[in-house]
């Protein structure tokens, strides 16, 4: 089957698609649109669109948009070519013709749907006559109401080999082998898989039976059964309870995972309808892409055991190559030896509520995870501990997040193991905005001579292209400093015109960024200062990076800043305690160039921190890696 993007566009074409929508949300007139509440998230002010004339809708809320193709796959959960068949048998269009082998494919799955759904009428059958007693006791045990027992469909397995095989026997061996109902041995009968087992039908996307879980019932393994991969079932590409579960996601803007058809069934029936499963497996990328498509941030509930924490790590692993802007996971804890079942049976669904409420995000999960894998108490092990860190964070495929990951883990790591933060530079009282129009002048310079001629020979010409460089990268910090900034003017006299022109250009626009700064820059003629200002190869400062963590960036500007204006103040004092002693030694004069000397040497072991600080989030990778 070709579908030709010329017969999607007249299937588009031919598609009311606010009559489409307005079957399940409620839409009303607003000029040429309809608008309402979104389906996609909870919202009493109407910010959903319909626009008929253009074929797509939007949401200026949580910015869903498509088309009425997107919102069949969206909203309904279709997989792709069942929402183009169902648009097309609305609007009167034919399909396609297949090919030959295409048309073969489709008239099997056809048949094995069928076989399918007659399976699992036959199993409800047994569980409601004799033989299904025992199944009947068990879901009562479980503390599964009738009415959730007839919702999803449980079944019952009678303990015999052949009684399967004979009431469908008119679908022949063949195909219910095909359909993993019967087991084929070589040289014998084949014989029913599924024996003595409560049975639980598994579901695709449109509420079609694909496959079963048959629980034990008395002793005996395994515990659960699972059909195996089939035509019509891959455990891989399967949620269980999805059908149902993304309606219920979509109202809610939340979903929970958790580890078996039980735990979802028991949260379901508690009014938790939004909740999905794994098959036996470790989730796979193609069930966590699955899930994003519900919601931006799925919530894993597994289980309290060593087992159910393991299974989360492995999943927050193989989460983390996939991560985008937005896109993540969050994580509950349950009590210890409890899953979701035992937890609502024993507490209700208040008791899963508050645990929920308490989930942390991925980066969290990590984070404490691999703090706890080993002791810290050594260099080598604390270096160790950041290196997996490091290496965690490089497997993020999206740059973006990727820099964001590395920077947190920077910042958590400085925040555990590093020595006392550094006193925070504090700014001077907040600066005031200048009239339109209105020229910047810098601040009152020293009254005295000679305080003016230590201000404009001690500024260090190092620290402050540094500190001019970060300004550039980062023109908000300007405002906040100008009380302070006035010795730059006093530098030598390129450096100092290109201060005052930047400072000019930041304070017409309080909302300039730094690309539109150095724009603006090179056209009044700054082009190569500015430039080699801007080389990151030749500071080695946090600030000064195009790239990096932001916060970390703004916090070392503000302490080279305090360095840069105090420097100048040391250096005077320390030349006037010197000559002090020089003319008269006194025990008082000694101690005081000692105190300016030890003074000088913090500065500097505060700038070199600075450098050091860099380092160490290099050490962690950086986007380019």
């Amino acid at each position: 089957m070709s579908l030709t993007p010329a017969f999607l566009d007249e299937l588009r074409a031919r598609t009311s698609l606010s009559a489409l929508i307005g079957k399940t949300t409620k839409l009303t007139k607003a000029g040429r649109e309809h608008k309402g509440c979104c389906p996609f998230h909870n919202e009493k002010t109407p910010s959903f669109y319909v626009n008929d004339d253009k074929g797509f809708y939007h949401c200026f809320g949580c910015s869903a948009h498509g088309d009425a193709i997107r919102w069949m796959t969206d909203q309904r959960g279709l997989p792709f070519i069942d929402a183009v068949k169902e648009l097309a048998q609305a609007a009167g269009m034919e399909m396609p013709a297949q090919d030959k082998r295409s048309a073969e494919r489709a008239e099997k799955a056809q048949s094995l749907h069928g076989l399918m759904q007659a399976a699992a009428d036959w199993f409800r059958a047994q569980l409601e006559g004799l033989e299904g007693a025992a199944g009947r006791e068990l879901l009562a045990r479980r503390g599964i109401s009738a009415d959730t027992a007839r919702t999803f469909g449980f079944g019952f397995a009678p303990d015999a080999r052949g009684k399967l095989r004979s009431a469908l026997k008119s679908f022949g061996d063949a195909m219910l082998i095909e359909a993993g109902l019967l087991i084929s041995v070589e040289g014998k009968e084949p014989y029913d898989r599924f024996r003595g087992r409560l049975m639980i039908p598994i579901r695709d996307a449109r509420g079609r039976v694909i496959a079963f879980g048959g629980r034990i019932i008395g002793d005996g393994e395994p515990k659960y059964l699972n059909s195996p991969d089939t035509p019509l079932f891959d455990k891989g590409r399967t949620l269980y309870n999805l059908d149902r579960a993304s309606p219920a996601a979509r109202k809610a803007d939340r979903v929970f995972v958790v580890e078996g058809y039980m735990d979802a069934i028991a949260l379901a029936q508690a009014g938790i309808g939004e909740t999905v499963a794994p098959l036996g497996t470790a989730l796979t990328e193609h069930q966590l892409e699955r899930l994003w498509r519900m919601v931006d941030v799925p919530t894993l509930c597994f289980d309290g055991d060593n087992a159910g924490q393991k299974a989360a790590i492995r999943a927050a692993h193989r989460a983390l190559p996939m991560l985008a802007p937005g896109r993540s996971l969050s994580f509950v804890t349950l009590p210890e030896g409890q899953d979701p079942d035992d937890l609502i049976r024993a507490k209700g669904a208040g008791a899963f509520e508050v645990c929920v409420r308490e989930a942390v995000p991925l980066v969290d999960r990590l984070w404490a995870h691999e703090l706890a894998a080993e002791p810290m108490t050594t260099p080598e092990q604390r270096a160790g501990f950041r290196a997996r860190m490091g290496e965690l964070a490089k497997t993020i495929v999206d740059p973006v997040v990727r820099s964001e990951y590395q920077a947190e883990f920077r910042r958590r790591y400085d925040e555990q193991f590093a020595a006392p933060a550094r006193k925070a530079f504090e700014p001077r009282a907040p600066f005031t905005p200048r009239r339109p129009g209105q020229k910047w002048t810098p601040p009152p310079l020293p009254v005295t001579e000679d305080a003016k001629a230590f201000r404009a020979a001690g500024v260090d010409p190092v620290i402050a292209k540094a500190v001019l460089a970060g300004l550039i990268r980062h023109p908000a910090e300007i405002a906040r400093h100008m009380e302070v900034l006035g010795s730059l003017r006093m530098a030598d006299g390129a450096l100092g015109r290109l201060f005052e022109a930047v400072v000019d250009v930041a304070l017409e626009d309080r909302a300039l960024d730094s690309a539109r700064l150095v724009t603006i820059l090179r056209n009044s003629g700054f082009e190569a200062v500015a430039r080699d200002l801007l080389r990151a190869d030749t500071m080695p400062y946090s600030f000064t990076q195009p790239i990096g963590d932001e916060a970390r960036a703004r916090e070392d500007l503000d302490e080279a800043i305090a360095i840069l204006v105090a420097g100048p103040e040391v250096n005077a004092a320390l030349a006037d305690a010197t000559a002090a002693m020089q003319a008269r030694f006194t025990d008082e004069a000694f101690e005081r160039q000692v105190a300016l000397v030890r003074e000088k040497q913090a500065l500097e072991l505060r700038l070199a921190n600075l450098v050091q600080s860099n380092e160490d989030a290099r050490a962690f990778g950086s986007e380019d890696d």
